[in-house]
């Protein structure tokens, strides 16, 4: 199975232009995706519907869209003029090439600033009917301003994972409502803009200490670095570059996964050759 993840900044690449079908063509061979800065109603792209334009682009997938930020939006001074009733959603998707069979957007910590933008960010839970069973999907996106308030989404997220088989996910007991019940699936693959580099604290706060006679010993209940596992980094690893600065580059985006899909790893790359966006799309192979 191919997963992919791109923060997509609202659909606009290096170059600073819009180009939907660019980022579609990079995703094309991609099994399971999550995309991050997907948006409706944003006065920058002419208030798209990028969700259901994605959507189109992947015919054959499954899809769900998790807007963690919504608010009415106004043209402000754009030239141009919103339908009415449009709200400004900013938040993540996921796409399946097989049945998502239930979802839940959560929430995660945030703070008040003075002055830097600081939205609302979430996590897009899809459980998914894989050929090999039932497994967890996360597209998330994390706080891009403070490592403290990273710190403390990542101790929520890690905690919303590790209690999903106690908790029942999005529903239980649907056989009320004449409804299926959703698989519980244990194994989980986290993907996305982490806003963290490598070894950070944020990054030990999620994947464990590393260092010391052992170094980082799988554990229940602490995600694994995909590309750490099958030792994908590289001494230059980067996912996102500055369009301003080509030359200021930064690892921000990652796979984790549960203790049980470790043994199943095969391969993970970050394809730099594409430039529909200031990230690029992260790639990871998971066997059945």
């Amino acid at each position: 199975m191919n997963f992919a993840s791109y923060n997509i900044q609202y659909g606009f690449g290096l170059d600073g232009r819009y180009d939907l079908a660019r980022i579609a063509r990079s995703l094309e061979s991609a099994d399971i995706i999550a995309l991050q800065e997907v948006t409706r109603g944003f006065s920058r792209n002419g208030f798209a519907d990028m969700a259901a334009d994605l959507a189109a682009f992947f015919p054959d997938h499954f899809w769900v869209y998790g807007p963690a930020c919504d608010l009415h939006a106004e043209a402000a001074g754009s030239g141009l003029s919103p339908v009415r009733g449009t709200r400004f959603q900013f938040g993540n998707m996921v796409l399946s090439r097989w049945p998502i069979l239930s979802t839940r957007t959560l929430l995660l910590p945030r703070s008040r600033t003075i002055g830097k933008i600081n939205l609302q960010r979430g996590a897009t839970e899809a459980v998914i009917a894989t050929p090999g069973g039932a497994i967890r999907f996360y597209s998330v996106h994390l706080d891009h301003v403070s490592p403290d308030e990273r710190i403390r989404q990542l101790q929520c997220l890690n905690a919303h994972i590790n209690a999903f088989v106690h908790d029942g996910g999005s529903l239980t007991g649907g056989g009320e409502f004449d409804l299926p019940e959703p698989p519980l699936p244990e194994d989980y693959v986290v993907m996305g803009d982490f806003n963290m580099e490598p070894e950070s604290p944020e990054y030990c706060a999620l994947a464990g200490a590393g260092g010391g006679y052992y170094g980082r010993v799988s554990r229940i209940g602490t995600p694994i670095d995909a590309f750490a596992a099958l030792e994908a980094y590289g001494p230059e690893s980067y996912s996102w570059m500055n369009p301003e600065d080509h030359g200021e580059r930064m690892h921000l985006d990652y796979c984790f996964v549960s203790c049980g899909l470790e043994g199943r790893l095969q391969s993970a790359r970050i394809d730099t050759q594409s430039v529909g966006s200031d990230h690029f799309p992260l790639w990871v192979e998971i066997g059945h």
